[in-house]
């Protein structure tokens, strides 16, 4: 299986099997193996990625891997076409069941492919995992997909996300100008910044008359926290691992450097020494791991949820289409965005990205989410930040002169520089717990910081209230014409962020002046279906001369709701009914709830397939189902001869029931 053609959310994707890359679940993480030729990736969807002794074929040294007793699950890594990140199947499978179909059919499906049902939930969507007795997730979900009790069937991937990064030019400057900007750094005299090109910080710490609250969490997800570093040391809560669902983060340079200053930007601590974030006085929630996969994107956002946080922190994301967000990883955002913070919402800030684009990253993008842009020391757009519709707000970054951030100890900055420059634009030493930072990465804790003390100055403000305070007070940046009629603009969204402006809005808003209106969503009920009191099979035969019932005009049973599909074309059956003992086999085709429905799809199969058609009568829960199967057929052969002819002709790959379990 060196091509797989998976389905996925935003269009099939094609994988190709690494020749060198395999994932390993250890008991022991970190454990080392002599089998293991190279560590590429400490964790990508609780998989580490490894290389394997070059002496082998790829298949061979992963059942030898597989073998090892430290060794919990090996798994292939795979290749999207024109894509050089690796990709690994999780093991988790998100399915929805068609219409009709019960907890005991399903489970024999999930039996077949012996599946563990995870998760059960209202919406229709049951998440299971593969077990040890399972065939490659890969397989098992394109398999699913086929079926026909099954109306959708995705593997959860991961993939590594894009970090909102710009390395230093050759290092950067430690004067946090982008707080407050007087058109200079005090040992940098001959570098010219744009007076009052800043976010306003120093001048909301003044309004506030404090440095924001302590009872503000500001979550942030990402890769390399180090937690004892002097301006983080004692902030942290509820950290969290997210791939081993573990408290205690990984450290070192095999696990990344990214979170320490995207933290800091947002909460440094006054403490006398270093830099100062945006929220000085606000607490640290650490999420170490960045990953695509649906089911760890569920765990990210639930914990931040569960633990309170006030603003999520993400400076990540992704514009490749094949990687774009799925339902359950919108779903789990904007869960949070509605039902965090006792139902008040939690602040979902997002990086628009650094590719220099017209359009901006797939997560920024999610309706409620800020999607941040990155501004310059000279009040102009930043080059590298991505355009388009959907960015609230730019925030201050590199681009002109860089900001100044925190630096995790075992951060090596720029190797390929001099060793004077691999951390400061100019060379000049200002310490080993800092450097240079930049990017969209950069603007987005700034911006989370921001909020942070909007919601100390106003804790009582919505998810929704607080995204559009910002975008109300923020400052027209650029040119005028950038911005439409409406003052939006693709390049700045609604401005650069006002800090101070963002929480004398807040600070009105408490005053109640303003109040929210709460609307409840009516609920509309369906009358009920009048259902059969014992099952029954009825065949309906393709030879249709033996008797003939007209439909009746008028319906016996109460008036379906107005949303209720409805039959067009053909109304006119002509049809004989026949009892069929539960002897021999069918092929499950579909289930349905409508006897109207039933009576045309009856009659496409027939014409279509040239083949008997039975239908079956039950309850379900609660309601009247109808199960369309070809057959009867006496023996199995007889209808995998019949599935082959209709999967010829293009149809999805029916189930094979034996009557008597109907």
């Amino acid at each position: 299986m060196s091509k797989i053609n998976i389905p996925s959310e935003n269009g099939d994707l094609m994988l190709t099997k690494s020749t060198r890359l395999v994932g390993l679940k250890k008991r022991i993480e970190g454990k080392d193996m002599d089998e293991v030729d190279a560590n590429v990736i400490p964790d990508l969807g609780g998989f580490e990625v490894v290389t394997l002794n070059p002496g082998q074929s790829i298949d061979d040294a992963l059942d030898h891997a597989r073998n090892h007793q430290d060794v919990e699950v090996g798994t292939h890594v795979y290749f999207a076409e024109g894509d050089n990140r690796p990709v690994v199947a999780t093991g988790i499978i998100y399915c929805e069941m068609a219409d009709g179909v019960g907890k005991e059919e399903r489970q024999v499906i999930f039996d077949a492919f012996a599946l563990d049902i995870l998760e059960d939930r209202e919406d229709g969507t049951v998440v299971c995992k593969v077990t040890p007795k399972s065939p490659n997730p890969l397989k098992v979900a394109a398999a699913l997909d086929k079926l026909s009790m099954i109306s959708k069937a995705y593997p959860d991937l991961d993939v590594p996300l894009d970090q909102y990064f710009l390395e230093p030019r050759d290092g950067l400057l430690p004067h946090e100008w982008h707080l407050e900007n007087q058109g200079f750094v005090s040992d940098v005299p001959s570098f010219r910044l744009k007076v009052g090109a800043d976010a306003k910080v120093k001048a909301a710490w003044r309004r506030l008359g404090n440095l924001g609250s302590s009872s503000i969490i500001v979550a942030v997800i990402d890769n390399g926290f180090d937690l004892n570093h002097p301006d983080l040391r004692g902030k942290a809560v509820a950290p969290l691992s997210i791939s081993s669902n573990s408290s205690t983060l990984p450290t070192g340079s095999a696990y990344g450097d990214h979170a320490t200053p995207c933290s800091s930007v947002a909460v440094a601590a006054a403490n006398g020494t270093g830099i100062v974030g945006a929220a000085p006085n606000s607490r640290l929630m650490p999420l170490h791991g960045l990953t695509y996969s649906k089911y760890l994107t569920e765990r990210m956002f639930n914990h931040c949820v569960r633990n309170r946080a006030d603003i999520i922190s993400c400076s990540w994301g992704t514009i490749d289409p094949r990687y774009r967000p799925g339902t359950e990883h919108e779903r789990a955002i904007r869960l949070a965005l509605t039902s965090g913070r006792n139902g008040k919402g939690c602040v979902v800030v997002f990086a628009a990205g650094n590719e220099g684009r017209e359009y901006i990253n797939y997560y920024a993008s999610i309706p409620g989410v800020i999607a941040v842009g990155a501004s310059t020391s000279s009040d102009t757009h930043a080059s590298y930040s991505n355009r388009g519709n959907g960015i609230s707000v730019v925030a201050p970054s590199d681009g002109g002169w860089p900001i100044l951030a925190a630096r995790a100890a075992w951060d090596q900055g720029n190797s390929a520089m001099p060793a004077n420059k691999r951390y400061y634009v100019d060379g000049i030493d200002r310490g080993q717990n800092y450097k240079h930072f930049g990017g969209t990465s950069s603007a987005t804790p700034l911006v989370a910081g921001i909020c942070a003390l909007v919601l100390s100055a106003n804790p009582n403000l919505t998810s929704v209230e607080v995204k559009s305070i910002l975008e109300r007070t923020a400052d027209k940046i650029g040119n005028t014409w950038d911005y439409n009629s409406s003052g939006y603009s693709t390049k700045y969204g609604y401005g650069r962020v006002n800090a101070d402006a963002a929480v004398a809005e807040a600070i009105r808003m408490r005053g109640g002046t303003t109040t929210t209106t709460t609307t409840t969503t009516p609920v509309t009920t369906t009358p009920p279906v009048t259902t059969p009191t014992t099952p029954t099979t009825t065949t309906v035969p393709r030879d249709t001369t033996t008797t003939t019932t007209t439909t009746p005009s008028t319906p016996t049973a109460p008036a379906p709701a107005p949303t209720t599909p409805m039959v067009t074309g053909t109304n006119l059956f002509q049809f004989s009914v026949t009892g069929q003992a539960r002897n021999g086999y069918g092929l499950q085709v579909s289930v349905n709830n409508e006897f109207a429905n039933v009576l045309k799809q009856v009659e496409e199969l027939e014409r279509k397939y040239s083949l008997p058609v039975l239908v079956n009568i039950s309850t379900v829960n609660g309601r009247t189902a109808f199960k369309l199967l070809i057959g009867p057929f006496s023996t199995q052969a007889q209808a995998d001869v019949a599935k082959r002819k209709m999967v010829s002709l293009g149809a999805a790959e029916p189930w094979l029931r034996p009557l008597s379990s109907l």
